[in-house]
């Protein structure tokens, strides 16, 4: 099973004290960033190759979009979409792979194919899918999200977006050692551009100290987001390469364990370099 920190030590030489690169491998005819791009067998194995090539630490398979507006898939599409996946990389690599899901049966079938980690941006609150963790040991992500992908950025309002953020998530990790899953099997995610403006995304990213005062190893995905194409006046999806990377390079100086990114080759390249410079 994965486990984060012997991941970490692997790359301590040629990335010391930097955070580790999740490759995004969305099978969906509908992904924000890539929709249907990898969404037939070939060039989803010719992607995975790649990743692999670049430096990926981890695969993460995506079935359905939870992009803003973005509508649900049956249970069996997913499983059509992911479970073949997931069996090919197991039996040819020996790269970690993580499945984005909120569905239990979709978990449950991820794991026994061999998914190393469940990232879940509805933080493990489906029926049974914490007992699902506790039960067969995988490491979980749980992520914040206000409201559901069809209307989470229609108007997000947070009192105090830090605080919020992050008592959600300390209540999330809390009820899963409670159900018996090691808190060495958690990560947290507070879920950038998931029901949050760009001001609440830059004061989380700004703030993410306070997030890590919570004692788990941080994961930040903002890779390709709207909130990096603000920040670059607008800049379209394919002009916001260097501001992702640039942000990747600034989650792992402040101290994330996982970025989770479109662009491997580019991301590891920035990350070994300011790791031997800082």
């Amino acid at each position: 099973m994965f486990n984060l920190h012997d991941e970490l030590q692997k790359i301590n030489i040629t990335r010391p004290g930097m955070p580790l690169v999740m490759g995004i491998l969305n099978v969906t005819p509908d992904s924000f960033s890539d929709g249907g791009e990898f969404f037939d067998q070939k060039h989803i194995e010719s992607r995975v190759l790649q990743m692999i090539e670049e430096g990926t630490d981890i695969i993460d398979i995506g079935g359905e979009s939870t992009r803003p507006g973005a509508e649900k898939v049956s249970l069996d599409i997913e499983l059509e979409r992911v479970l073949p996946v997931i069996e090919w990389i197991k039996a040819r690599f020996n790269v970690p792979v993580s499945v984005d899901t909120y569905k239990t049966k979709v978990m449950a079938e991820a794991i026994s194919l061999g998914a190393d980690m469940i990232n879940d941006v509805n933080a493990l609150q489906s029926e049974g899918a914490v007992k699902l963790a506790s039960e067969t040991g995988v490491t979980v992500c749980l992520m914040h999200k206000k409201g559901n992908p069809e209307n989470m950025q229609a108007a997000p309002y947070y009192d105090d977006v830090i605080e919020e953020v992050s008592q959600f998530l300390e209540a999330r990790a809390k009820a899963c050692l409670s159900a018996g899953i090691e808190k060495n099997k958690i990560i947290l995610d507070p879920g950038f551009g998931f029901g949050k403006t760009l001001t609440h995304n830059t004061q989380l990213f700004n703030e993410l100290s306070d997030l890590l005062d919570l004692n788990y190893p941080i994961l930040v995905g903002v890779s390709r987001k709207r909130m990096i194409g603000e920040l670059l006046d607008n800049a379209t999806l394919e002009k916001r390469l260097h501001g992702s990377v640039a942000a990747a390079v600034l989650a792992g100086m402040k101290g994330a364990s996982i970025v989770r990114v479109h662009d491997v080759a580019p991301t590891v390249e920035a990350l070994k370099v300011v790791a031997h410079l800082v």
